[in-house]
């Protein structure tokens, strides 16, 4: 199970992903800055929406444990399970298999920003002003 720190997560998105790291932001509302980003290191399995909203954070089923022990070859050491509204008619399924999640907190800017405070980041995709 993953509990997440106090405040308003209520907007997620994919905020980076790499073969090595699978970042999640979230906050009040992700438009112009996110609080909040789990970082999966080493995922494994993946399958999640882009967007979406209101997560409710689950231990996995254990056909969701199968599927990936299946998909690839063992059950890694983190394995997050939730379901989320995502835009359908229905609540959206959300699994992520990986070695490690890191909870982060701080203010990450979506546009472009000078004169950063301390702890204060640009999103990975903001670049300077040409």
């Amino acid at each position: 199970m993953i509990e997440l720190p106090e405040g308003s997560w209520w907007d997620w998105d994919i905020v980076a992903w790499d073969p090595g790291r699978l970042r999640l932001g979230a906050g009040h509302d992700i438009s112009y800055v996110h609080g909040l980003e789990l970082v999966f290191s080493d995922p494994a399995f993946v399958t999640c929406p882009a967007t979406f909203q209101d997560p409710v954070f689950r231990a996995p089923t254990p056909d969701e444990v199968q599927l990936v022990a299946r998909q690839v070859g063992e059950t890694p050491p983190v394995l997050i399970a939730f379901e989320a509204y995502a835009g359908g008619p229905s609540l959206a399924s959300g699994l992520v298999a990986a070695e490690q999640l890191d909870i982060v907190r701080g203010t990450v800017f979506r546009y472009w920003r000078e004169n950063l405070a301390v702890g204060e980041r640009l999103a990975p995709w903001v670049k300077p002003p040409a």
